[in-house]
């Protein structure tokens, strides 16, 4: 099954009054790119969420995003130390009065903000994540990760679409050279005989003949059609039966480039440079496809 490596996936699980959501982004990447972020209540289990989300990414630039929000209402467990609070309250506003900013409202609030962002003055207590709780979030995350696969299936199945087409309309290409290629070994010959005739030295048309022969095998492409046939049915079998074929279908495709590019040099005929100019177009945007393959 080919996948693609962009996904999305997202799940929220209900639990004790907090509402859990996971969701998962991924782009194209060499190789796994993982980034978790989730509140620090949850730390302990970020290494078996990194573990079970390598068994389904496989590779890519990765997040994942947990967070929480309390359902519930019930009291804040914000606990605030007061005598600090008051020992920078009089520091501040007193620096504040010094410089000449007076005491008035708006520079209240702006002292109020700046002492309520100090760590050592506002302290939350963090509570036991219980067993079950720590269940219900990992049941999350396989949730997203099953619909990030999905999506990545999804999306798949659309990019191996197109490059099947495009796999497609190169071989048609390949084939529409043929006739250009039957014309054009007439037209050598023609314009090899041509030139001689123009320099009048006299020659020996056994002799010529044979040349004629040994220069035109040299632009002869039926190896190079052989050889593109063959890498666009192995393109695909591997698009049909494994798994993973991001990287393979690279170097296929890689492979079909040079037979291309070697039909283009022994071409010798306009005609059919314009085709191989149109079999590189698709080649091209090929390769760029693959790079989105798991």
């Amino acid at each position: 099954m080919v996948k693609s490596m962009t996904g999305f996936g997202k799940a929220e699980i209900t639990i004790s009054g907090r509402k859990i959501c996971v969701e998962t982004r991924s782009l194209n990447g060499k190789q796994l790119d993982l980034s978790v972020k989730m509140p620090a209540r949850y730390r302990q289990a970020e290494f078996e969420i990194r573990n079970r989300a390598a068994k389904v990414l496989g590779r890519g630039k990765c997040d994942i995003f947990v967070t929480v929000e309390n359902t519930a209402t019930k009291e804040s467990a914000l606990n605030i130390n007061k005598e600090l609070f008051r020992s920078y309250s009089a520091e501040l506003m007193g620096l504040a009065a010094a410089s000449g900013l007076g005491c008035g409202e708006h520079v209240q609030a702006q002292v109020l903000s700046s002492i309520m962002r100090i760590p050592e003055v506002v302290a939350t207590e963090v509570e036991a994540v219980s067993d079950e709780e720590l269940a219900v979030l990992m049941q999350a995350v396989d949730e997203a990760l099953a619909r990030h696969d999905a999506f990545r299936q999804h999306e798949g199945e659309i990019l191996i679409a197109d490059l099947l087409h495009r796999v497609d309309l190169i071989q048609g290409y390949k084939q529409a050279v043929i006739p250009f290629e039957q014309r054009r070994t007439e037209v050598i010959k023609q314009r090899i005989v041509d030139h001689m005739n123009q320099c009048g030295v006299a020659y020996d048309a056994n002799r010529l003949e044979q040349e004629m022969i040994f220069y035109i095998e040299k632009l002869d492409i039926t190896e190079e059609k052989v050889r593109l046939d063959k890498h666009c049915d192995y393109f695909r079998q591997v698009a049909a039966e494994e798994d993973g074929v991001g990287r393979k279908l690279g170097f296929v495709a890689q492979e079909m480039g040079r037979e291309i590019n070697t039909m283009g040099s022994k071409a010798n005929d306009s005609e059919m440079q314009i085709l191989v100019v149109k079999m590189k177009d698709e080649l091209e945007k090929i390769k760029e496809q693959v790079l989105n393959i798991l």
